[in-house]
């Protein structure tokens, strides 16, 4: 190690007995030498979501969407009653808003902890996908935020996770392809219809990218999908610039 990397090093270690880190989600001081803002304990316990889970939405299967035995003929998961026929293929994380994994969204979101996205990230990047999607995927598109709610919050939280995520798979950010139509209510509070009403023709594509975005698949990314009207509302504006098929991928995801 050079005399530079073992100062800094030094430094490190001082600061972090002096000032330690208190991560982002549970408060605790974040262990000794974890360059994360959210610590081991959190990122642990967070509610996965368990298997079998459905191939196309990755929402847990339950005994009604299993074939009895003497019925060998597959059949339809409900939650991909909520995705439209372009829609490939959906993963999640974790469970929201229970346990750790609400309180590292909610950190994220409203509480001035845009770091906390990089450990959100990597957790995203892990999840497994239909050959498919790996072999086809050619950018990653963050659900874009109202001008106002960026100003207030000073950044996006979508596309903060989908920096790291394009890099971890390899494929390029494409921010500039996507936009706001007009402002929306915040969802958290709507009901179903509500939601669906809510951002119905909020977003469309910017018209300068529509070549690049012809006959593609994309994969939008979110923090989290409730009843996925917001992504579906992203996948029309983008599947009627061109787009030929959408995968979506959040951090969390609500109990239907």
């Amino acid at each position: 190690m050079s005399a530079t990397a073992l100062a800094g090093a030094l430094a490190g270690a001082l600061l972090d007995l002096l000032l330690p880190r208190h991560c982002a989600a549970c408060g605790r001081a974040v262990e000794r030498g974890r360059a994360d803002v959210v610590c081991g304990a959190c990122w642990a316990a967070l509610p996965r979501l368990r298997h079998p889970q459905c191939e196309r939405c990755g929402h847990p299967l339950v005994v009604r969407d299993v074939p009895a035995p003497a019925d060998p003929g597959p059949r339809r998961c409900r939650w991909c009653d909520l995705l439209p026929p372009y829609v490939r293929a959906v993963r999640s994380v974790c469970w929201v808003p229970e346990g750790t994994a609400g309180a590292v969204v909610h950190a994220c979101k409203y509480e001035d902890w845009p770091a906390a996205a990089e450990g959100m990230a990597r957790r995203m990047a892990a999840l497994p996908w239909p050959r498919d999607v790996l072999d086809e995927r050619a950018a990653v598109v963050p659900v874009p935020l109202a001008a106002s709610r960026l100003r207030e919050r000073g950044y996006n939280q979508s596309s903060l996770l989908a920096a790291p995520l394009g890099a971890a798979w390899g494929v390029p950010l494409w921010e500039d392809v996507l936009e706001r139509a007009r402002a929306t209510r915040a969802q958290a509070r709507l009901t179903p219809a509500q939601r669906l009403r809510n951002v119905a023709g909020a977003f469309r594509a910017v018209e300068s990218a529509r070549r690049r975005l012809r006959g593609t698949h994309v994969v939008l990314v979110d923090d989290v999908v409730t009843t996925a009207c917001t992504l579906n509302a992203c996948a029309a504006a983008l599947v009627a610039a061109g787009v030929r098929i959408v995968s979506y991928v959040t951090f969390g995801r609500a109990r239907s």
